[in-house]
């Protein structure tokens, strides 16, 4: 392990401190006593019982931190003691626990917890240093919220562009190319199959779309997402609504297509291409249809872009042992031993770039090309105003039931009716 001496002068840090707190009797005068003793010159400073801290963890990731992160641990007195609990609960209980004093050192979550995290000051901001370096760029951004730095990274989901090679090889680098590809595979199979569909109420998968015209949620600035400068409207995302409308009246999407209708259509060959996660792996790979994973095709402005999520460690505003609890982030999760253990156990793209660099499985790899450009999930609370807005608007658009530009321009200005 690296850097030894900065873990022993955090355990001195947390030892002096300990000793100041039981307020150790100051000397009545200056006077040295007339006998004093000496230690022995062989004597070695040692330091104290292991110092444990709590660490809260779904069930995937647990027994790795139980194990190796254990192991790496007990070389410098600390005990990490793991509380599992399911993914999605360790936020809300955090809240409750946390303020009670009965809450964890450390916790993993979602880098789009931040907003609700932050604000009601349920987690402290930490220092990576030159360690920043070692992450994929997209996935540092991802924790990083109003300027500071709240998480070490350990993964990265997105969608990515999954096309069947026995209908189209290779998948389509434009969306025009996908337009011309639905006409021919439409002529061809009497309409029985067609280019890509999507589905028709999740704006998550449509923004990929959205962004390779150059349309945008929220704009950015060098602070992060900006909620005073709602996209919905913009000149790009009304590009792509058009784009999707003129798709719809073509014949060649249609409405009334949610998760499972659409691996339906991909894996029964009514669709040549589908935009997805890994999540769906197992189900395209048990089907037996031939797939290709790849980045998604451009608007004319740029490749479409994909939310990225961030999965990672946070240190809780409540430790009473912060500072060793952000040392352990540094020193023993942020390693290439335990980044590559947490990528085994957890069929996401690592955010740690030596692990990421050296994936085999091509199906990850090409998700991690696919998302290495994509653009956090914001996690600004304004985001909740945002997702019933948009749907509608994806909505009204596929069913033709009004104008893409009107329906766009009625979900921006809903969003900022809201966030006002």
């Amino acid at each position: 392990m690296k850097k030894t001496a900065l873990w022993l002068m955090s355990l001195l840090v947390v030892s002096s401190l300990v000793l100041a707190a039981c307020g150790a009797p100051a000397l009545a005068t200056t006077e040295a006593p007339e006998e004093a003793t000496e230690a022995p010159a062989t004597e070695e400073p040692t330091v104290g019982p292991a110092t444990e801290l709590v660490v809260w963890a779904d069930d995937t990731r647990s027994p790795i931190i139980s194990d190796l992160g254990n192991e790496f641990a007990a070389q410098y007195g600390i005990t990490l003691t793991v509380q599992e609990m399911g993914f999605g609960d360790i936020r809300d209980q955090l809240a409750v626990a946390g303020p009670a004093g009965e809450g964890p050192d450390i916790i993993i979550g979602a880098h789009d917890w931040l907003g609700q995290l932050v604000a009601n000051g349920l987690v402290s901001p930490l220092d990576l240093g030159a360690q920043a370096g070692e992450f994929l760029p997209a996935a540092i951004d991802a924790f990083a919220y109003e300027g500071q730095q709240y998480g070490v990274p350990y993964a990265t989901e997105n969608i990515a562009f999954f096309c069947n090679p026995d209908l189209v090889d290779p998948a389509p680098a434009t969306w025009t190319e996908v337009v011309t590809l639905a006409e021919e595979l439409e002529a061809a199979s009497g309409g029985e199959s067609t280019a890509w569909t999507i589905q028709t109420n999740d704006p998550y998968h449509y923004f990929p779309v959205m962004n390779s015209f150059g349309g945008y949620v929220f704009g950015v600035t060098d602070a992060g997402y900006d909620a005073s400068d709602v996209g919905l409207d913009s000149e790009g995302a009304l590009a792509a609504g058009a784009f999707l409308q003129a798709m719809a009246e073509a014949g060649h999407l249609t409405p009334d297509v949610d998760y499972d209708v659409m691996h339906a259509m991909f894996t029964s060959g009514q669709v040549a291409c589908i935009g997805t996660g890994p999540w769906a792996l197992g189900l395209i790979r048990d089907s037996g249809v031939a797939y290709t994973v790849n980045s998604f095709p451009s608007g004319g402005v740029q490749a479409g872009r994909p939310f990225l999520g961030v999965q990672g460690f946070m240190v809780s505003a409540f430790s009473e042992n912060q500072l060793l609890a952000q040392t352990v982030l540094t020193e023993v999760f942020a390693t290439p031993e335990f980044m590559q253990a947490l990528y085994d156990a957890g069929d996401r793209p690592s955010a740690y770039l030596s692990v990421l660099d050296a994936i085999s499985d091509p199906d990850l790899a090409a998700f991690g090309a696919a998302g290495a450009e994509g653009l956090p999930m914001p996690a600004i609370p304004e985001m909740s105003s945002v997702w019933e807005a948009w749907t509608n608007a994806i909505t009204l658009t596929i069913t033709q039931q009004q104008a893409a530009a009107d329906a766009f321009a009625t979900a921006a200005q809903q969003v900022r009716d809201a966030i006002q």
